[in-house]
């Protein structure tokens, strides 16, 4: 529910006690459409995008493909990009700090124009993400890189060039930004240590799709075999599992039942067996998903967030919730991000009994949470707000609903379909 502008920040509140029922088509996921924006660059003609969330990280990357020169249509879920007019090889620094993910243009950028002139980028503040392994990959690959000022001055003089890539840990940016770079220069690439996540082979699909030969995606190492042009075609973006995995807590927090769509069941099998663990019951088929919670939910008992087919790191926060409400102890250890906990202290606001201990933190389940007022600070931290408010007595208050905006499409309507009680003022 909108409200009229008073200049106040907009606010999401639940009144919890309220199980969800119902089923649910999940969008397109975030972190493949993101890339997918910067492989349209690559390509002659159009690209034609079907299930692109409506997302304010997909309206950002947006911006930055217009003011490159691109032409870009939305209509509804479907997003049509044509690259052939781009004109521009900079992205300015505003643009740069919306989001995180718009350090993968780079890669882009440089293949395209032979160079590329951007800033650091932004996002939401998880603790260090140095982005030298990007750039140690794609000198790798024959491009300059100088630093000045904040800014990256990128060329590649001699174009760029296949090599061996071994990346000194499997980011997934760093694997995006090679496998761009690489798709279109000359000669064949082996990137070894490579990210294995679903959004790595959607990207490597998409490629392959406009005229790439691209082996190995999903696996650890990938094999770029680099061809001069790469015409665009219609392609579907994979369903987001961490959109699905919040769903899911939602729904067992609140002791519900829930048949989520448009669901790839593979990429969240991590996550699964801790949704077994504390109880639920789940029924898979085909694109489908049905979950079913119990009265009361089991510890989590020990979650590590891995690299895929790890646990990921980001459906820890919205498992932290039902952890929370859980009848015993959770321990959970936080690899990735250094920051990713900033949910807990809000989350304790609620009632919850959360210690954190540098990256482990120790949930002792309470048996109910209370409503309060509580402030997202990051993406996944605000939805697992969100999820708490659901199933807390009262009514929660979730400041800077912005944050989770970037990331979850129709958030409170979805919830609402599924019988929550949640609006936005």
């Amino acid at each position: 529910m909108a409200s009229m502008d008073t200049g106040r920040p907009e606010t999401i509140v639940t009144r919890g006690g309220y199980p969800l029922h119902g089923e649910l088509t999940v969008q397109g996921a975030k972190n493949s459409t993101l890339p997918l924006l910067a492989a349209a660059l690559l390509c002659r003609g159009e690209t034609v995008l079907h299930n692109c969330p409506q997302l304010s990280d997909v309206d950002a990357a947006v911006r930055i493909l217009r003011r490159l020169g691109c032409r870009c249509v939305r209509r509804g879920n479907t997003l049509s990009v044509c690259a052939d007019t781009m004109c521009r090889c900079d992205i300015p620094h505003a643009m740069m700090r919306e989001m995180r993910s718009s350090i993968v243009f780079l890669g882009a950028i440089l293949a395209r124009a032979g160079e590329a002139v951007l800033s650091f980028p932004g996002g939401c503040e998880l603790g260090p993400r140095p982005i030298d392994l990007h750039l140690s990959a794609l000198r790798r690959l024959g491009a300059e890189i100088r630093e000045e000022h904040g800014c990256l001055f990128c060329t590649a003089p001699k174009g760029l060039r296949g090599s061996h890539v071994a990346l000194a840990f499997p980011s997934v940016g760093a694997t995006e930004n090679l496998i761009l770079a690489a798709a279109t220069a000359e000669g064949t690439t082996i990137l070894t240590n490579a990210a294995r996540e679903p959004e790595i082979e959607d990207l490597a699909g998409y490629l392959n799709q406009c005229g790439a030969r691209i082996r190995g995606a999903g696996e650890s190492c990938v094999i770029i075999e680099g061809l001069p042009t790469l015409t665009g075609t219609e392609y579907t973006v994979m369903p987001d599992r961490i959109a699905a995995a919040t769903y899911m807590a939602a729904a067992a927090v609140t002791g519900g039942t829930i048949l989520l769509k448009n669901v790839n069941s593979s990429h969240l099998l991590p996550v699964l067996s801790a949704f077994e663990e504390t109880g639920c019951s789940l029924l898979q088929s085909g694109t489908e998903l049905f979950l079913r919670a119990p009265e009361r939910l089991l510890p989590v008992r020990h979650v590590r967030t891995m690299p895929y087919p790890g646990f990921p790191t980001d459906a820890q926060a919205p498992v932290m919730v039902m952890a929370a409400v859980g009848n015993g102890t959770s321990i959970f250890v936080e690899n990735i991000f250094e920051s990713r906990y900033k949910h807990a202290g809000e989350l304790n606001r609620l009632g919850a009994k959360i210690k954190v201990e540098g990256k482990v933190a120790v949930i002792e389940g309470v048996p109910a949470l209370s409503g309060a007022p509580v402030s997202a600070q990051e993406l996944r931290g605000g939805a697992a707000l969100v999820t708490a408010g659901l199933a807390a007595q009262g009514e929660t208050q979730i400041l800077n609903p912005a944050y989770i905006d970037r990331g979850y499409e129709h958030l409170e309507e979805n919830l609402r379909r599924l019988g929550a009680e949640i609006y936005r003022i």
